[in-house]
């Protein structure tokens, strides 16, 4: 019972989101390489996922910092800039690359001059209205963040499942191939959502040390709930992915060129609330009397399908 207390939790919140988001704000930090080859690495990510954000449609706002121009102060004043300019509507996404280092207390992200710690950066973060905000930590020791990053609306991603999981990563490698490769989009809706980024660039990860026969160093987890405990599968009887199921990162297909279309993003935002409809019915399916399941599950899918042939029209 209290487990499904916990989701209904969820199932409130994500109902009083489901309103059309105006924007998504993209904030991506290269921090420090050390190395030359770090240095490379961590900027062709950042460089790539930028140009993949910059192009698949919809009202985003891309913002990149890499190399000298990411240092404690621009990011500060850039997150201090989105927050002027962000409604509650709106949803923030800031993504970090490169190296972390956790002391056992205290997480932080390694820079160009002074680290940021990740307290520093929830307080940023905090001052946003954007209610729904994810932060994707793909550092070494990113598992060290979440304590300090976890509240009610914004979902977490880690590349390691703790603070001492030090070494360097490859998770950001496979996220961003994760939003270039349709083959994430699993339930083919023409969307990537994060949990279906996550599960992707997770099982490659794995897939990477697999290959090259070494002990992996590092395991991606999430938390979006808000109650700091960090899984790494989705759970529909405790609500675990529900958040990340339904935060859109990037259109491909029908649904990137119906955005583009002014006369049907009524419709796509339409489908969207559906899509995070019928999903919230399946976490909620435990607590529910079979019939009106069934019931509720009907009428969402059928009027799903309307609004799919009044987009492909």
């Amino acid at each position: 019972m209290k487990a499904l207390r916990g989701v209904g939790a969820i199932v409130v919140f994500l109902f009083l989101a489901l309103s059309v988001r105006a924007s998504t704000y993209f904030v991506t930090i290269s921090g420090l390489g050390g190395e030359p080859d770090y240095e490379q690495r961590f900027t062709a990510e950042a460089n790539d996922l930028e140009h993949i954000l910059k192009t698949s449609g919809g009202d985003v706002h891309v913002i990149t910092l890499t190399g000298a121009n990411a240092t404690r102060e621009k990011i500060e004043d850039t997150l201090a800039s989105v927050a002027r300019e962000a409604k509650p509507g709106d949803d923030l996404v800031l993504t970090l690359i490169g190296h972390g280092s956790f002391d056992g207390v205290e997480y932080k992200f390694n820079l160009p001059g002074p680290d940021v710690s990740a307290s520093e950066l929830a307080a940023w973060c905090d001052r946003i209205p954007a209610k729904r905000q994810l932060i994707v930590n793909t550092t070494s020791a990113s598992g060290g963040s979440v304590a300090a990053l976890a509240r009610a609306g914004r979902a977490l991603i880690s590349a390691t499942k703790s603070g001492t999981e030090k070494n360097a990563t490859v998770f950001a490698r496979y996220w961003v191939e994760a939003l270039r490769d349709p083959t994430s989009d699993v339930n083919k809706n023409d969307a990537i959502s994060a949990i279906e980024a996550f599960n992707y660039a997770r099982a490659k990860t794995a897939a990477f040390y697999d290959s090259q026969k070494r002990l992996a160093t590092e395991h991606a987890v999430f938390e979006d709930t808000g109650k700091n405990e960090a899984v790494r599968a989705a759970s529909t009887e405790t609500g675990e992915g529900l958040f990340l199921s339904n935060f859109t990162l990037i259109r491909l297909g029908s649904e990137q060129k119906a955005f583009a279309d002014p006369a049907k993003r009524e419709l796509l935002a339409k489908k969207e609330e559906l899509e995070q409809k019928i999903d919230m019915l399946k976490y909620q399916k435990a607590a529910m009397a079979p019939d009106d399941y069934q019931q509720q599950l009907t009428e969402a899918l059928v009027e799903l399908a309307k609004v799919q042939e009044a987009i492909d029209k």
